[in-house]
């Protein structure tokens, strides 16, 4: 049998190896799609099977609790936080998390509850509640399944707020935070219980709706206008300079509540920009000597206070989008897998700026001519001669 010529097996070789360059090209080329397909649960939303709803009167429903939420004193912080978390669930078989996922509980308190929840830990005790969260492949997608699974965890945020507002916030201000998709849940929230209610109303010291794309033109709340301005709303959405790719995501896929309770795209409205080293909501360009404190908190002790890396990044609301400088330092960069990237990063570049934020905001409110301190609390009950005794906190 006659061999064939060494230059036909180079070109072979080369043919082969070319090939394979060419699948590696492609494979990163489309590999956000080939990621997200892998997170399809492939089953209409309609006929899945979602589980088990939470009990909110229950403690394993609740990701951050105080120790005793029904009571408190004045050795704690003076106001409350309900704090609505981002995705921290992959997905793939299914369209919603259950609870219990040990996934999505490992990377709430990893990095959600340090980097996000952390800067309001001394301003108020903390309630955030565990809910059956849209997975992350809901968030590439503007398919009406993964819509329907959105608008289903709205349903557990609700209920947590009002078992929250029952029993344990007995007339005490409050601050409602939202991550992401928590802060578009969060912002409905506002909008169906809270804007509705002027008592309750009168309680909030402010909503702050992070990564959070929320109209200008229709609001859930007034915007923050100032610094020392009380009961009302930070929202924003951020893009680092020259992004320009993340800036029209944020423009053409952003999915926002209409009046129906329904989402819908944004639609080429502006959205609603707080700049948080302003502490307004308002165009003007903060520089980076305004930057009280950036820190990456990721696997910090719960409680633990991070070092802060203080005149870090520079902010500017250009057409609704924060426009925010690239930090240098390498703890401020997005790190982690696939799915990781494409949740909040770990890290926060306005920790500092958004605690000293919350914390004169809830003065402002509790130092308010009309402001209403609620009564302290029931702390012991002792029956004396058959005769029911209430000692009440100080």
């Amino acid at each position: 049998m006659a061999q064939r010529p060494k230059g036909f097996k180079r070109l072979v070789t080369a043919a082969a190896l070319g090939f394979v360059a060419l699948v590696v090209m492609a494979a990163f080329w489309w590999r956000d799609d080939i990621a997200s397909n892998a997170l399809d649960p492939k089953v209409p939303f309609q006929t899945y099977q979602p589980p088990t709803a939470p009990d909110y009167t229950q403690r394993a429903a609740w990701a951050l609790l105080p120790a005793k939420p029904e009571i408190w004193t004045t050795a704690d912080p003076p106001a409350d936080i309900f704090f609505v978390g981002p995705t921290s669930y992959d997905g793939g078989r299914d369209w919603v998390s259950p609870i219990d996922d040990v996934q999505s509980d490992k990377f709430f308190r990893r990095v959600v509850a340090p980097n996000y929840a952390g800067p309001f830990l001394r301003i108020g005790r903390l309630f955030a509640p565990r809910y059956r969260q849209a997975s992350l492949y809901t968030l590439l997608t503007l398919r009406e399944d993964a819509r329907d699974a959105r608008r289903f965890a709205y349903a557990d945020v609700v209920a947590a707020f009002r078992q929250y507002m029952a029993a344990d916030n007995k007339g005490r201000p409050f601050i409602v935070v939202g991550v992401e998709q928590g802060g578009t849940l969060a912002s409905r929230l506002i909008a169906d219980e809270i804007a509705r209610d002027p008592a309750m109303r009168a309680r909030l010291a402010a909503a702050y709706l992070m990564e959070t794309v929320v109209p200008a033109e229709t609001p859930p709340l007034t915007p923050c206008a100032r610094p020392n301005e009380a009961g009302c709303l930070a929202a924003w959405a951020s893009a680092f300079e020259h992004d320009n790719e993340r800036v029209q995501a944020l423009r053409d896929r952003s999915l926002v509540w209409d009046a129906n309770g329904e989402l819908e795209n944004i639609a080429g409205r502006t959205p609603l920009c707080f700049n948080p080293l302003l502490g307004a909501t308002a165009n003007a360009a903060a520089p980076a000597k305004l930057n009280q404190g950036a820190a990456n908190a990721t696997g910090l002790e719960w409680g633990a206070r991070p070092a802060f890396l203080t005149r870090q990044v520079s902010a500017k609301c250009q057409d609704g989008i924060l426009r925010v400088s690239r930090p240098k330092p390498k703890m401020l960069k997005r790190a982690g897998s696939w799915a990781d990237k494409r949740k909040v990063p770990g890290y926060n570049l306005f920790y500092g700026d958004l605690e000293a934020d919350a914390k004169r905001r809830v003065v402002a409110l509790m130092s308010s001519p009309g402001f209403q301190r609620p009564a302290p609390p029931i702390t012991e009950v002792r029956t004396v001669k058959g005769s029911t005794v209430h000692r009440i906190g100080r």
